[in-house]
């Protein structure tokens, strides 16, 4: 029984490894990649759009609607990247259900790299978004004393992100991969279906919670106003 796509090894040379985790996790972005220049190759901003244009331009509206609603006053900045996170994950479920993959956010490795693409962009667009001095500023509030835990807090929480989508993934994975050998074959489809609507869940939380830090990380704090002068009393 095989839990993680790190223990299938496609090809090995020395210390060189070739596991299910790489080929799958590239095998998704390939399909991304040319999955979206097919898509797209017949997009115009004409007055006659095809019923396919308006589909999906509802589709990134209601993206961009959800990005706004999280905090992020412009979220055609953030859409590739929040985006593509939501995809990734999305297909990496999706595709369970093709006989010998394996998703690779079911690896460890995997997760921890999508939680480090999340660690590197909060301070990317806060940066960005408020300069240098106003982002590391931003670690010494309310007060200097709370530097280190606002660190550790960065940190944490970029780990509690890997854990909880690989838990969530890995957790799926076994529980199904046990059915198979103990229960009957129609019992484990509907624990695949319900691993499907898991993973689309978890995509959704993930790239949510992405949002949640990038919103954080590039609000401006507004500056307080100035007493207004009481008016003279009159005679």
């Amino acid at each position: 029984m095989r839990l993680s796509p790190d223990d299938l090894i496609f090809w090995h040379h020395g210390l060189v490894k070739l596991n299910g985790t790489i080929v799958f996790t590239w095998g998704l972005m390939a399909v991304l990649a040319v999955g979206s220049k097919l898509i797209t190759r017949n997009m115009g901003t004409g007055l006659k759009r095809t019923p396919w244009q308006n589909l999906l331009e509802m589709i990134v509206t209601s993206i961009e609607k959800q990005i706004q609603e999280v905090g992020l006053p412009h979220p055609e900045k953030y859409l590739g990247f929040l985006g593509t996170l939501f995809l990734f994950v999305a297909l990496a479920a999706l595709c369970t259900v093709i006989p010998g993959y394996d998703p690779p956010t079911a690896s460890l490795s995997t997760t921890a790299a999508l939680a480090l693409c999340v660690f590197g962009a909060v301070p990317m667009f806060g940066i960005k978004e408020r300069g240098l001095g106003g982002y590391l500023k931003s670690y010494m509030q309310p007060t200097v004393i709370m530097l280190p835990f606002n660190i550790i807090s960065e940190l944490s929480r970029t780990l509690a992100l890997a854990v909880r989508l690989f838990g969530n993934m890995m957790s799926g994975a076994m529980i199904i991969a046990i059915l198979l050998t103990i229960t009957p074959f129609l019992f484990p489809i509907i624990m695949t279906a319900l691993g499907l609507l898991t993973g689309m869940v978890q995509a959704y939380i993930f790239s949510i919670l992405a949002a949640v830090y990038i919103a954080a990380a590039t609000r401006k704090s507004k500056p307080k106003p100035k007493p207004q002068p009481e008016p003279a009393p009159t005679p």
